[in-house]
Order: C-alpha cells, then structure tokens, then sequence
C-alpha cells in the first residue's frame, strides 16, 4: 500500500501564496505520474496540476500562470506552489499518484487532503 501526506493548507488572504507538500512512503514500485486535485464543497473534484516521472507538467486552464508544480523524485515528494490566490481556490487540495508494479497496469492512490481557504 501507498501512503500520501499533504501538508501546507491553510487561511490565506487573497492575493497571498502558499506551498503545498506531498509525500509519498510505502510500496513504491515505480512512480508513472503525481499531481494535485481540489474538490471544493458541492463542486465535483478536478485536476490542478499533475507531473510524469520524466517531468512533463499539466496544469487546469483556471491555475495556468498561477500554479507550479514541481518534484523531488528522491524524497518521492511533489510540491505545489499557488500564487495570487483567489477565494474560488478555496478547496480541500488531494495528492495523486499513479504507479505500475508488476505489469502496464496503472494504480491509482489519494492522500487525506489538505484545505486551502482564501479569504478577501
């Protein structure tokens, strides 16, 4: 089993910037991608950002400009910076990751989420 901790949630004003942090543990074979989602209350859960093993990025039309995310494949950590927040970034943010272990199967695992509020 995978294991995915995020970390760097908060209260932010708008305008304001935080670093949000995942790490992954346990049976890590090979990591295909990792990213970020966001499902904020009523709303269904939607790609921010995700980031392949080789460092291809995407990034949702709504962040483009604003979002980075990045990676340390040693520490099998992936980070997501947020600039120029806006209060409908508000949203519990989920780390993903997608491996392969013993074929082309791809498995999918979810952290526990970490909330970002902007106020204004």
């Amino acid at each position: 089993q995978v294991q995915l901790v995020e970390s760097g949630g908060g209260l932010v004003q708008a305008g304001g910037s935080l670093r949000l942090s995942c790490a992954a543990s346990g049976s890590i074979f090979s990591i295909k991608s990792m990213g970020w989602y966001r499902q904020a209350p009523g709303k269904q859960r939607e790609m921010v950002a995700t980031i392949t093993s080789g460092g291809s990025t995407s990034y949702a039309d709504s962040v483009k400009g604003r979002f980075t995310i990045s990676r340390d494949n040693a520490k099998n950590t992936v980070y997501l910076e947020v600039y120029s927040l806006k209060p409908e970034d508000t949203a519990v943010y989920y780390c993903n990751l997608l491996q392969t272990i013993w074929g082309p199967e791809s498995y999918q695992y979810w952290g526990q989420g970490t909330q970002v509020t902007v106020s204004s």
